[in-house]
């Protein structure tokens, strides 16, 4: 497919040096940045085939863009003029726009709106806010992340993640934990219902009857749930959960139990119970890593779709709201699937903990 005979990129010293700085700056367009590196690529005698497979692109998209280059030098890589009403925002703004936004601060500020920006910029905030979200770039959001100090982080990650993807055959893989604490919230006004244009309303305050702790054991497999209602989650607790475990899985399987490192989970009463039960083997998840647990994610659902709106004029009934909502999910359950190999994920924790780790930063 002309591969065998392909003319040679030979680059010069400044040619290289933009193409490398356009696959490096995070302020480049992600179309600009690939192209670069299908030239530079290119410029390693690499053919169009070999191009393609190692950036993970069609073999014709490689072709493309070397012929423009080769026909056209550094501007063949600019995207070409379309159809419709002249732009008034030329390229130059808009890097600027996405330069600030990674890389500077309004004085006195900790992010930039897109009024301060505009007016900086000299453009309208709508400009920037097009510009924001084609870029992908959202500075007025924020997450928080904990990096785990667990001395066997990788063991552990590797040990859960190949139940998930490769759980042993005649065995049960469980994910478990507790949601303490459970509150039956009666609202101290009645709930206005949702009305056209009128999202539901209730009252800011409220009156609190009562908590109940959930123990929830989450079959990765089918996702049916086994739970239990406690007024404490002690380990006699979790121990008694443990039987509940036992009395509803097949005699026949092996249990695997993935839990995090509660003191609960680890207390002389639960190493004796294990003993006495040698077919339950028991997993534990990074320090800080409750995200690893699928049974976070049941619990999510449970949240949203039960607690979070609900309203309790008691324990008993929060009691009955739990059991009936667990009974429809058991009803229709259906596993959550994971996706990410232990490779992948101790991958992104290395980037993570690579950019915390520069002077920048």
């Amino acid at each position: 497919m002309g591969d065998t005979r392909l003319p040679p990129v030979v680059l010069s010293d400044a040619e290289r040096l933009t193409l490398e700085d356009w696959a490096r700056r995070r302020s480049t367009a992600q179309g600009l940045a690939q192209r670069a590196q299908i030239v530079l690529a290119c410029a390693r005698g690499w053919n169009n085939t070999m191009v393609a497979a190692r950036l993970g692109i069609e073999r014709k998209t490689a072709a493309r863009w070397r012929t423009r280059f080769l026909r056209d030098r550094l501007d063949g890589l600019a995207d070409e003029p379309r159809p419709g009403v002249p732009r008034t925002i030329t390229d130059a703004q808009v890097e600027e726009v996405v330069v600030r936004t990674l890389e500077e601060t309004p004085a006195g500020g900790t992010h930039w709106s897109k009024r301060e920006l505009a007016k900086v910029v000299g453009i309208s905030p709508a400009s920037v806010l097009r510009i924001w979200h084609a870029f992908g770039l959202q500075p007025w959001r924020t997450e928080t992340f904990k990096i785990s100090p667990d001395p066997f982080l990788i063991d552990k990650i590797r040990d859960v993640v190949g139940l998930y993807l490769a759980p042993p055959a005649n065995a049960a893989v469980f994910a478990v934990d507790e949601k303490p604490q459970i509150q039956a919230l009666e609202r101290t006004a009645p709930v206005l219902p949702m009305l056209p244009g009128v999202p539901e309303r209730r009252s800011f305050d409220y009156v609190r009857h009562g908590t109940v702790d959930l123990f929830a054991a989450l079959n990765t497999a089918t996702g049916k749930v086994i739970t239990k209602l406690s007024a404490q989650h002690r380990a006699v607790d979790f121990r008694d959960f443990l039987d509940e475990i036992d009395r509803q899985t097949d005699p026949g399987l092996a249990v695997h139990v993935i839990c995090d490192n509660l003191s609960a989970h680890k207390a002389p009463v639960v190493r004796k119970w294990l003993l006495a039960h040698p077919r339950f083997h028991l997993h534990f998840t990074p320090t800080y890593s409750s995200w690893i647990n699928q049974v976070e994610r049941w619990f999510a659902e449970l949240e949203r779709r039960c607690l979070a709106r609900g309203v309790f004029c008691s324990l008993d009934d929060l009691k009955a709201a739990l059991e009936n909502w667990i009974k429809v999910w058991n009803d229709d359950a259906r596993p959550f699937k994971w996706t990410k190999t232990a490779d992948q994920i101790l991958d992104r924790i290395c980037r993570y903990c690579d950019r915390i780790s520069k002077p920048d930063h």
